[in-house]
């Protein structure tokens, strides 16, 4: 083996009938190449079958003129039994049909002509180990993506259905007899059609998760899912969100934006609170969801997308339909299918499992552990209204763990708003509001006096940790008159 050899350098042959030739393209490329030379075809193809598994020659330069037969003749041996190696002719002659011949069938990577100039022939060679190298890589990265479809196709099906898990139906809490059951139910009918959706209900109840459901459950699952606040933009802010817009559209618009119709194409966009646009606006997008295309801002040229549009609102559409406020049209266009969220109060069966599901994520998000709620503090949990539905009773459990100083969560944490709602039990239907619930009390005036000082007193107590000695002075009683108070309402034991 030559020194050049150990040096790892990779291996060239050089086949030429002169010897003279040989040496001097030897000199010229030993210093970055392991030269190896033949006098004829039959000694190349010696060389080849001996090196070729143990050097591992790269590129084969061969003159086109020799005896018995042609480089050309010889290189297209070559493609056949070793197609990775680089093959080039040096040639003193420009025949046209040499050449053709030459890269048809022996596919010959490059033509060199004599005399042929030393820096040139060095910068045409180290191009041809770099093709070889780039081939190399190719064909490994070939083998291992063949090797890893089956992987990847099982990775994608099992994020997919990850993915699902999360934002699919199997994403909502609930018990058996829950009023979302329903609503859950018409998502897993209607998901798998392309039919435009509106989804209605109040401020926080879930909308956008219905609307995630049903994309997750449907064929579009494994493309976008964009959402937009329409209540949260002016129209022409909202217009260039959705359509996109062309460089010097509008004074600012200093380059090309995707809208988010075209972001979504071949997914789902959410519209939410679509009530809230104007009626200008709304035909703009009744022409969208009519032609399924649109124009950008400063853009004389249509976009065509295929999106599937859920539209939100918590208001009564049908009433502004009415009057007038939005668009009959489009109204019917984006309510093929409605589906209406029942608030959090018309689902108390569901509170305790959504509030340790929420507990759950909470302790994550904040990195605090936390093992659950007393008994207490569920009821007080139980019994609010939660106006602002699922999205308060998040942030109140937030607040809670991070308050907490204990492994329990206690109703003393709870924010006084729902601390102060009248306890029951969990399926008890209190009214919307503390006066109403005063008023709805039994009996005569002195009854309802005591049934509303018992109340304060528990929430005081409650809210204390059971500190009687605070409580009698925010209440204005000495500590011996809150005693007597506590054991006359049985809350005495309640410690």
């Amino acid at each position: 083996m030559s020194v050049t050899s150990l040096r790892k350098l990779p291996a060239i042959l050089v086949v030429d009938d002169e010897v003279r030739s040989q040496e001097a393209l030897r000199r010229t490329l030993e210093e970055d190449f392991d030269v190896l030379c033949a006098s004829d075809a039959d000694e190349g193809m010696e060389i080849l079958e001996r090196e070729q598994s143990v050097t591992g020659i790269r590129i084969v330069l061969c003159d086109q003129r020799m005896p018995g037969t042609t480089g050309v003749q010889f290189l297209r041996e070559v493609r056949n039994r070793w197609p990775d190696i680089v093959r080039i002719i040096l040639s003193g002659y420009t025949d046209a049909e040499d050449i053709i011949t030459g890269v048809n069938e022996a596919g010959i990577w490059q033509y060199l002509l004599k005399p042929w100039q030393p820096e040139q022939l060095l910068l045409t060679l180290q191009r041809a180990a770099e093709v070889w190298r780039l081939q190399q890589e190719n064909q490994r990265l070939s083998l291992d993506l063949r090797t890893a479809e089956p992987v990847l196709k099982r990775h994608v099906d099992t994020k997919q259905e990850k993915v699902k898990s999360s934002f699919g139906l199997g994403s909502f809490i609930r018990a058996a007899g829950s009023p979302i059951n329903a609503v859950c139910d018409l998502v897993h009918r209607v998901a798998p059609f392309d039919l435009s959706v509106m989804v209605t209900g109040e401020s926080g109840s879930g909308k956008e998760m219905i609307a995630k459901a049903i994309h997750y459950e449907s064929r579009r699952a494994s493309k976008a899912f964009i959402t937009e606040n329409c209540g949260a933009l002016p129209d022409t802010l909202l217009e260039s969100e959705l359509f996109g817009y062309k460089r010097g559209a509008f004074t600012g618009a200093v380059e090309d934006r995707v809208g988010l119709f075209q972001q979504a194409d071949g997914g789902t966009l959410f519209l939410d609170e679509i009530g809230e646009t104007s009626p200008a606006f709304q035909v703009k997008l009744l022409r969208v969801l009519q032609e399924g295309e649109f124009r950008p801002l400063g853009s004389n040229r249509a976009v065509h997308v295929d999106v599937r549009v859920i539209a939100a609102t918590n208001r009564d559409l049908e009433e502004d339909v009415r009057t007038g406020r939005f668009r009959e049209d489009l109204y019917y266009r984006l309510a093929t299918i409605s589906l209406h969220v029942p608030p959090l109060r018309e689902r108390t069966m569901d509170l305790p499992l959504l509030a340790n599901r929420l507990l759950e994520s909470s302790c994550q998000a904040l990195g605090k552990p936390v093992e659950g709620f007393t008994k207490e503090a569920m009821a007080c949990i139980a019994a609010y209204r939660w106006p602002g539905n699922v999205r308060e009773l998040q942030n109140e459990i937030l607040r809670m763990v991070a308050l907490s100083t204990t492994p329990l969560l206690g109703a003393d944490l709870l924010s006084p708003r729902v601390l102060r709602t009248p306890v029951g039990d969990f399926d008890d239907n209190r009214p919307a509001d503390e006066l109403a619930w005063a008023s709805g009390l039994n009996g005569g005036l002195k009854e309802r006096m005591d049934q509303l000082e018992m109340h304060v007193l528990k929430e005081a107590m409650i809210r204390l940790r059971w500190n009687k000695s605070r409580a009698a002075r925010e209440l204005g009683l000495s500590r011996v008159g809150l005693r007597a108070k506590l054991v006359r309402y049985g809350l005495e034991q309640a410690e």
